[in-house]
């Protein structure tokens, strides 16, 4: 894991201190709400429905027990003792007072953490796999390639002020566990026909009012070229990008507007002048970075306790089909701790979840936790001896919940409750669908199903790319939640498609309902998934199931 030189040190407390004297501008009168605006979004602060927000950077959505712990501190003392974790690996905190936002931040500083470009129109903070360094399927840690990124676009002069937010995620694995083609930019790690490893390029990606998918710029990039080459891409759009028009700002507009031939053209031309500037520097930076990503000191031990609690524990035994995944050590495994226990909101954490988490971390998964995009914390190292003792903890505070990757594992932006841009709600609507199905007893019985959530047009909950996705918008002032069959959010990356006309509030449950009911009548066998079944017979069937009065275009 990355930890902060003293050069990190210095910056972040000078950021503090130049926005704590903001805040005290802002407090006194000196700067009205318009000039303090951007200066609050440099530093991840947002002005919401109720209160401010401060959106916290999880880089590559990787931390340790110490800052968990501070994170449920910063929770118990300036917040309501709690915290959201989201689609972006981040955890933001929806009640603080603008008097206390630079005690927060100066809180993070202590621990190696910030909320510096978690908001406005600039690079974000830097996604990955949630199972970097420890997925049997991946070719190297991508967090290493993560951390340059992440280095090289913070506070980088010429990117502040882009046309809108920039979105980067890396990946190292065929398989795409950190929706690699719904960025703005992405990077994969790959090896060409000769063995040698490189970097695949994906530009163009986005989800949104336009939602688009991620299209290949560059196959196969070597090593040494990534940095200027990410550098070039950013110039380009900086440069080319619109600005007159901010729903038409994003580089995937861009990408549209001009095309894939002149925006590859312009980028190679930029690329060649600018990659002797760097003379190798990023490359060892990238070198010193991956001193700090080394695989932990494995254990050995028995695996009869795991073997022996899976044999006669059936409930050890749902949690443990459900919630675990390969280790690239076939003695290990890695955890996915469910933060949606029925009935509770999406990606919420309390304080006292949160310690326990840290605890757990530290005893039994080498001092890591990682955040996935899925609103969920992942134990990446467990030895499979300790799997019994980690349930057991886990079950004390609800963290337990056998359904990852199932029904009830929906993800969810704020909506209404919370946010200024939402014109629905989302997470009353989570919750109700994850106690209905609980109620049925359905959920492993219905398999791998991702139903995702957005109380907007801005698509924070990835509708579009849900197996089921619910868009929650205004319809003369009702409440009014389209749905959309057929999304993909892995390697095989779909946009799904409009079922037909939308449903009230009141409506929703009872159409999701129908919806995966019919499923199970349509599957060929009990191991077709969802999205298998509607790739082979196509909308039709499950159209008839959402709207048996047969009307789908009508208005709501």
């Amino acid at each position: 894991m990355y930890q902060y030189s003293d050069f990190d040190t210095a910056f972040v407390q000078a950021r503090n201190a130049q926005f704590r004297a903001q805040v005290e501008r802002r407090i006194d009168g000196s700067l009205t709400e318009d000039e303090f605006k951007p200066l609050r979004l440099m530093n991840g602060l947002y002005l919401q429905l109720h209160a401010y927000m401060l959106r916290v950077a999880i880089p590559y959505g990787t931390l340790d027990s110490a800052k968990m712990r501070q994170l449920a501190m910063i929770a118990d003392r300036w917040d309501k003792g709690y915290g959201h974790f989201t689609t972006r690996q981040n955890i933001q905190y929806n009640w603080p007072r603008l008097s206390d936002v630079p005690d927060m931040l100066d809180a993070l500083e202590e621990v190696g953490m910030h909320a510096i470009q978690t908001s406005g129109n600039t690079i974000r903070n830097v996604t990955s796999d949630h199972f970097a360094g420890a997925s049997a399927d991946e070719i190297e840690d991508p967090r290493p390639i993560a951390e340059l990124l992440r280095q090289w676009s913070t506070d980088h002069p010429e990117f502040q002020f882009l046309g809108r937010k920039f979105k980067i995620a890396v990946g190292a694995s065929a398989n795409d566990r950190a929706v690699l083609k719904s960025h703005d930019l992405a990077v994969r790690v790959v090896r060409n026909d000769a063995g040698e490893t490189g970097y695949e390029i994906l530009i163009g990606g986005g989800l949104g009012r336009t939602p688009m998918i991620g299209q290949v710029i560059n196959g196969f990039l070597p090593r040494a070229d990534l940095l200027p080459y990410v550098e070039a891409v950013l110039g380009v759009y900086n440069l080319l990008g619109r600005r007159d028009n901010k729903y038409k700002a994003r580089i995937k507009i861009t990408l549209h507007e001009n095309g894939m031939d002149k925006f590859r053209a312009l980028v190679n031309e930029q690329f060649t002048q600018i990659r002797p500037e760097f003379e190798g520097r990023d490359q060892q930076a990238l070198e010193r970075f991956r001193l700090n990503f080394a695989a932990p000191e494995y254990i050995q031990a028995s695996l009869e306790k795991y073997e022996t609690a899976y044999k006669l524990d059936p409930v050890f035994a749902s949690w443990a089909d459900t919630n675990l995944a390969p280790h690239k050590n076939p003695d290990y495994a890695i955890v996915t701790i469910s933060l949606k226990a029925h009935g509770q909101t999406p990606g919420d954490a309390t304080s006292e979840q949160m310690r326990l988490m840290a605890d757990v971390a530290q005893t039994f998964s080498h001092d890591e936790l990682r955040i996935s995009h899925a609103q969920n914390v992942i134990l990446p190292h467990v030895h499979k001896s300790h799997l019994p003792a980690v349930h057991a903890r886990l079950k004390q505070l609800g963290l337990a919940t056998a359904n990852i990757g199932l029904v009830s594992d929906i993800i969810a932006c704020p909506g209404m409750d919370y946010c200024a841009l939402a014109t629905a709600r989302s997470i009353p609507v989570a919750q109700q669908i994850a106690m209905r199905f609980d109620a049925l007893k359905l959920e492993h019985d219905i398999g791998p199903l991702q139903i995702k959530i957005s109380g907007c047009i801005n698509a924070c909950g990835h509708h579009h790319v849900g197996h089921i996705g619910i868009l929650g918008l205004d319809r003369a002032g009702v409440e009014n939640y389209q749905i959309t069959l057929g999304g993909d959010a892995t390697e095989t990356t779909t946009i799904g498609t409009r079922a037909g006309r939308g449903f009230s509030y009141d409506e929703i449950l009872p159409a999701i309902e129908r919806l995966v009911l019919g499923y199970l009548d349509l599957r060929d066998t009990s191991d077709e998934t969802f999205l298998q079944t509607y790739r082979r017979l196509g909308a039709a069937p499950f159209k008839a199931a959402l709207y048996p009065e047969g009307r789908l275009n009508n208005a709501a």
